[in-house]
């Protein structure tokens, strides 16, 4: 009898192997980390022994499952800010908070809540993009699980590294010091295209090649990155990335919603794989990937849960559930998708996604030991059907939950029996991860409240603070600025004409301020539209000073780029309010006695006002300077017959009500 160190008997034993062989009453036996032996219960008994020796009667005995595309430290992010768009999700409050809160020690009980989290789900391998994989890898390990786990690079500064550089660097240690771990693939992970350049890619892909790892990348998640690349490069995600020679390299491609036929036919050409994440999809409404029409063009297509913060769960049985279901729906034919090969997506194919297809996903000899076994027997999937051989995949697949999981072996080793973790303290990772919550929610609380931490957290300051002293009148035609602009005393530097386009928000809170979201339409001499610019300001809701009861002193605390849709300021601030303004811009930079003034005429077109109104207005920083250009600013309304007391102290805004 040959000694081995566990046997698993009794089982029904579904392979996943090429011929999916299912063993009723069957066995398999482990030394070390691999699988030595599978056959009927019989047979396996009378070849082998061992003092492990676990009976496995009504229960499935599977593959681990393989979740192949994840971000497991953002399990400490889980519930941070649900039913958002992707962009307002991830650019407002998942990206602001990873800034302020992401460490190495953040990263490692990350990950080690999300492997108690996947080991209870049945998962043995999974692939991670997220930063500090150093110590993902290290929690990984620790655990037990098997990991593909990509360093992120980014275009901007990220939470391990200042610059792309940077995180390169850290990447090509990080493979260094844990390639050749029986547990741990290093991988490289560019965030998305649209968070990196084309140099950046090809950059990456030479790395991936030269240490011949693999390549972890968003591809195509969201219609709106599709459409901006046309409108960017002229071309879709996939050709851009091939351009880039980034499919040189084994590149798994996560999500690829929005592909073509043709993009697919690309992925394939190049051996890329797919990691489809139907629950994050569809929670974040970026749409249902065509995997069957992936799987018709030959792609090796695998499930992944997504990070927990878009999902918010690591639970692969309902992962697959949902696969086999939306692709029935996507193709409009309940046969799209069978149970057989949703299953296979998560186990041998998923692995081949990974690009560890040689190593596990299916159980057989000489393969790695990642074993799971699952309750048959449940009250949720009885009665039990046996004249279809399919039905078992069904069973799995439709009615199984990832509660019925009883044991995991991932390795040879022995990561939960019985239903009791046996790698990782389950109790004290809850008390830190609650401990971190408190922290978090504490930060995200004085930001919601405070209008300018949330532009700030979202990046793009250009100007900290400004100060303005400004007067508005009626004129009675638009020729009568040139009484102003031919004066002796005054030389024209600039003349510009634009539309400008202004959406305020206003919150609850009068003392918060306001933001104005503006788009500059620039004109030519024709009224043709050149350029466009658009650009946030943050204002204080009061003036600080009026000099001679009509040049108002007001500041504008912040100023910035606005590279978003508007749609995406709308739902990041939530305000209380909102009001729409259109004008016709025409302003002129002047020097008037050697003092730089801006002079605008302004024709108000929403709301439609008859006057057409004149602004004069320049940037100070110091009260006796304030003082001396309001003394200015007079004079020059005297020029224009007008008269302080005719000066406006309404904004435009106030002419209209809100909605």
């Amino acid at each position: 009898m040959e000694r081995v160190d566990t046997i698993l008997s009794g089982g029904i034993v579904v392979t996943m192997n090429q011929q999916f062989d299912i063993i009723h009453d069957g066995a398999l036996a482990i030394r070390d980390q691999k699988i030595i032996a599978i056959g009927s219960t019989a047979d396996i008994a009378a070849s082998f022994e061992s003092d492990n020796l676990v009976s496995c009667e009504g229960q499935y005995i599977l593959p681990g499952l393989v979740n192949a595309h994840t971000h497991v430290p953002m399990t400490l992010l889980r519930g941070l800010a649900d039913d958002l768009r992707l962009d307002v999700w991830l650019m407002g409050y998942c990206m602001p908070t990873e800034r302020e809160f992401v460490t190495p020690e953040f990263c490692r009980l990350g990950t080690g809540l999300a492997c108690a989290e996947m080991i209870r789900s049945g998962i043995t391998s999974f692939a991670d993009m997220y930063y500090y994989e150093k110590d993902v890898a290290q929690a990984t390990a620790d655990a037990g699980m098997r990991g593909v786990l990509g360093q992120t690079i980014l275009k901007f500064p990220a939470p391990d590294a200042e610059s792309y550089e940077h995180s390169l660097d850290y990447a090509a240690q990080f493979i260094e010091e844990w390639k050749g771990h029986p547990l741990i693939t290093p991988a490289i992970a560019p965030h998305a295209p649209y968070s990196t350049t084309q140099d950046l890619l090809h950059e990456c892909a030479q790395l991936a090649i030269a240490y011949d790892v693999p390549i972890l990348i968003h591809i195509a998640e969201t219609k709106l990155e599709q459409d901006d690349s046309v409108a960017l490069y002229g071309k879709t995600v996939v050709p851009w990335v091939e351009e880039a020679d980034l499919l040189g390299a084994k590149v798994l491609a996560a999500h690829c919603v929005h592909i073509a036929k043709s993009e697919m036919r690309i992925l394939r050409e190049y051996q890329a794989t797919v990691a489809h994440c139907p629950t994050s999809n569809l929670k974040l409404a970026a749409g249902i990937a065509q995997v069957s029409q992936m799987l018709d063009e030959k792609l090796t297509v695998g499930i992944g849960t997504d990070g927990p913060a878009s999902n918010n769960d690591l639970d692969m049985f309902e992962e697959v559930r949902l696969a086999a279901i939306l692709a029935k729906t996507a193709a409009n034919d309940p046969t799209a998708l069978p149970a057989r090969q949703a299953l296979l997506m998560a186990t041998r194919q998923g692995a081949e996604a990974l690009f560890i297809g040689d190593q596990t996903g299916s159980l057989e000899v000489g393969k790695l030991a990642d074993v799971i076994t699952v309750d048959a027997a449940p009250v949720h999937n009885m009665p039990r059907f046996d004249r279809d051989p399919n039905a078992i995949y069904s069973r799995i697949v439709y009615a199984s939950k990832s509660s019925d999981v009883q044991h995991v072996i991932c390795n040879g080793r022995w990561l939960m029996k019985d239903r009791e973790l046996l790698t990782v303290d389950e109790a004290a990772l809850l008390r830190q991860a609650s401990e971190y919550a408190v922290k978090v929610d504490a930060f995200l609380a004085v930001r919601e409240k405070d209008i300018l931490r949330k532009l700030l957290a979202i990046g793009g300051l250009e100007q900290g603070e400004s100060f303005e002293v400004q007067v508005k009148a009626v004129v009675p035609d638009d020729f009568s600025i040139d009484k102003l602009l031919t004066h002796h005393d005054v030389d024209v530097l600039k003349t510009i004409h634009y539309r400008q386009y202004d959406t305020y928000f206003q919150f609850e809170d009068p003392d918060a301020g306001r933001v104005r979201y503006r788009e500059d339409d620039m004109l030519d001499a024709k009224g043709e539209v050149t350029s466009v610019r658009s650009r946030l300001t943050f204002t204080t809701a009061t003036k600080e000073r009026d000099f001679h009861s009509a040049v108002l002193l007001s500041r504008s605390r912040f100023l910035s780029k606005a590279d978003r849709p508007l749609r995406f300021y709308r739902e990041y601030f939530q305000p209380h309010e909102e009001r729409e303004l259109q004008k016709d811009r025409r302003r002129w930079h002047i020097h008037y006695q050697d003092v730089m003034f801006y002079v605008n005429l302004d024709k108000v077109l929403k709301p439609d006002l008859p006057q057409t109104f004149i602004e004069i207005k320049s940037r100070t920083w110091s009260a006796s300077d304030a003082a001396n250009k309001a003394d200015r600013i007079k004079e020059m309304l005297t020029i224009l017959g007008i008269s302080p007391s005719d000066a406006i102290r309404m904004e435009y805004l106030d002419f209209q009500p809100a909605r």
